[in-house]
């Protein structure tokens, strides 16, 4: 495991002042002379983070508290997410005697950097004055933890929760040489590998803690999470079922049990688990915005609308619960809810996550009511948000879509020849997000031969895992790899797709896979299930590209943080369509949104004929279909087909110079081109 240089520096600036004798006059009580160092040190460097930190302590302790308060509120702007400066403030409130303040500032503390004994000290304190026993027994539990942590370790977990990955990677494996079953430092090590994104590392280091340490339930906990982000779902729920068996009481690993069992899509089930830990705990948010995730899947939206309002009710800067219902697409909010919003995006104590999505949360507001200029504003500061905090390259994209194109060509499928599992169940419907992909699925899912399931990641983890030991990040071995595959091995891996899917089945013949990105792997779709089916779902390039950049996808689709990234993306997607349509003549059907909207009744023949399926009435009222639907056009494809998608980005014409100057102008209508020029 290795990494690029990407952290938060701190202390490296050269200056005229040492930081060390600062830092020493504040452990030592000498806070006026410290003060007057750090003093000198932030005129020659504004926004040197440890400087503004040790001021901001500096002053409260000499109960300069406004002093105070100014050099945390700067800080804050530079590393929004540093957990100490929340501790910090939940200090500055305390001395201040504003403990509600306090508390607010403890808990963001503690959720961005849960290695704070001050901060979980005053928690405890705070909820058993208050009678909320679950929280103080949580915090209880994460206290003893910390306090019987070797000094190194505790050291290693700040820094880790401040994005010093290297410096903290490094400690820890000089840690574990001298302490190599040390469960916790195992434990760290693999959140750093988590982090950079060796999953593989991560994942061989917590089965070995777990095997260590069995009755843990932190390490059982972060076993399961990192199982589920590999996409291995029935080793995960094994593992949160051991989890709720040992820790009975435990409310948090009975939400991840609710978690894991929508996942794998029983979602009334997942509500009732959810609702007993409110009955136990109701003022618990988090559990409620669960809830509400569960009853949109289903299609009870008044009831999720009311579960989203709960949450924010206990805790307005909610940021997620706001952007839920923005994410409805249906919902209007309040001029209550938006002066909310705007006062909660405004606030400097506001971690970078709330605020994404309290922008887009704003956009989709001001877009309901007309108001484009500002649903732009927000939609641009959320978007360069996660922009920032990517690693996404445009040109590392293009390579990965071009070595498909190089390596996949015709001379490579005569050389392979026939082979890969005979099965003909598979629907796969891909393109790009927000092409209209969930509407075809509803309609084709309509049919009584078809089971829906979801966007199954199988396909994604295969093509990942023919990478080789470079897979993240880097090209590795795929998709030259391919070339090795035996007929026998091309049969085994198709074999195992229909296995692995069956439990998101119920009894149809056949069923859908609309995961949108595996169109970059129709090659090795084609290997080892030829008689599957695949569909293009396709978009106009500024509609979709716009749609892209409006949506705040729950994880991946990094290009759509962009306008650039999103255009190039959408070229090297038709470029890699076009690739496939020629070297498998026939294997694709590609469906036109706007065909679909103009005339549903002749696509919908059209679909179904490629399917091999009888026509069924049920897939034109579509929308009267009772499934579940998790993606972020839930509620538009449960009404009839209508042309509300169309045009959306013209009232943003103005903003979208740097999507048309990127995009294939063969994919530009001239009219619009002109719009956006105008």
């Amino acid at each position: 495991m290795s990494m690029e240089k990407n952290e938060l520096n701190i202390g490296e600036t050269t200056l005229s002042v040492d930081l060390t004798e600062a830092t020493d006059a504040v452990k030592g009580g000498s806070f006026e002379y410290a003060l007057g160092l750090l003093v000198t040190i932030l005129k020659e460097n504004p926004d040197h983070i440890d400087g503004l930190y040790l001021a901001a302590v500096s002053s409260r302790y000499l109960k300069k508290f406004d002093e105070s308060q100014k050099y945390i509120e700067h800080l804050l702007t530079i590393a929004p997410d540093m957990g100490r400066a929340y501790q910090e403030l939940g200090h500055l409130n305390r001395d201040r005697g504003d403990e509600e303040t306090a508390v607010v500032h403890y808990r963001q503390a503690c959720e961005l950097n849960p290695a704070l004994i001050p901060g979980w000290n005053f928690l405890y304190q705070y909820f058993i004055k208050n009678n909320n026993k679950p929280a103080a027994d949580h915090a209880l539990e994460q206290l003893n933890k910390l306090n019987s942590l070797p000094g190194v370790l505790l050291y290693i977990d700040q820094i880790l929760n401040e994005g010093r990955l290297g410096m903290a990677e490094a400690k820890c494996r000089a840690f574990l040489k001298e302490n190599p079953t040390h469960t916790y430092a195992m434990s760290l090590l693999a959140e750093i590998a988590n982090r950079l994104g060796y999953f593989d590392d991560a994942e061989f280091l917590l089965q070995k803690a777990v095997e260590f340490e069995p009755e843990s339930g932190d390490l059982r906990l972060q076993y399961a999470s990192i199982l589920r982000k590999k996409q291995k779902f029935e080793k995960t729920m094994e593992q949160v079922n051991i989890l709720c068996s040992q820790f009975p009481d435990n409310q948090n690993y009975q939400a991840q049990k609710a978690s894991e069992v929508m996942q794998n899509g029983d979602h009334e089930a997942a509500i009732k688990i959810l609702e007993e830990i409110q009955k136990k705990n109701p003022y618990n948010f988090s559990v409620l915005t669960s809830k509400g995730h569960a009853q949109k899947t289903l299609g009870k939206t008044k009831e999720a609308i009311s579960s989203y309002q709960s949450a924010y009710q206990i805790k307005p800067d909610h940021g997620e619960a706001f952007f839920s219902l923005a994410n409805l697409k249906t919902y209007k909010f309040s001029d209550a809810e938006l002066t909310n919003m705007r006062q909660q995006v405004e606030r400097i104590d506001l971690s970078l996550r709330e605020k994404v999505y309290f922008h887009f949360a704003l956009a989709q507001g001001y877009e309901a009511v007309g108001r484009h200029e500002e649903a732009f504003e927000h939609l641009d500061k959320g978007n360069k948000i996660k922009r920032d905090q990517s690693q996404y390259s445009i040109e590392r994209m293009e390579q990965e879509l071009n070595a498909q194109i190089n390596v996949c060509n015709k001379d490579f499928f005569d050389q392979l020849g026939e082979g890969g599992c005979e099965n003909r169940d598979p629907i796969f419907i891909l393109g790009l997000p927000r092409a209209g992909s969930t509407l075809i699925e509803q309609i084709i899912a309509s049919h009584s031969m078809v089971d829906g399931t979801l966007e199954l990641p199988n396909i994604l983890s295969l093509a990942q895992s023919l990478r080789g030991d470079d897979i993240y990040g880097k090209q590795g071995n795929y998709p030259k790899s391919m070339i090795t595959l035996s007929k026998e091995k091309r049969n085994e891996m198709g074999a195992n797709f229909i296995n692995e899917t069956k439990i998101h089945r119920k009894n149809a013949p056949m069923f859908t896979d609309k995961m949108p990105n595996n169109f970059r792997h129709i090659g090795l779709i084609h290997l080892i299930l030829p008689n599957a089916k695949i569909i293009d779902a396709r978009r106009y390039s500024l509609d979709c590209c716009f749609s892209m950049f409006k949506q705040l996808f729950a994880q991946g689709q990094e290009f759509s943080y962009g306008l650039a990234e999103a255009g190039s993306y959408y070229n090297s997607y038709i470029k890699l369509m076009d690739h496939w349509e020629e070297v498998l003549p026939g294997k694709i059907l590609r469906v036109n949104n706007e065909e679909v909207i103009q005339d549903l009744e002749g696509q919908v023949s059209r679909i179904l004929d490629f399917l091999g399926l009888p026509f069924e009435e049920a897939c034109i009222s579509f929308h009267e279909t009772d499934r579940s639907v998790r993606t972020a056009s839930s509620e538009q494809v449960r009404k009839p087909i209508n042309k509300e998608g169309v045009d959306r980005w013209k009232p943003y014409a103005k903003h979208l110079k740097p999507l048309v100057e990127v995009l294939d102008g063969k994919l530009l209508k001239q009219e619009d081109l002109d719009l956006i020029n105008k």
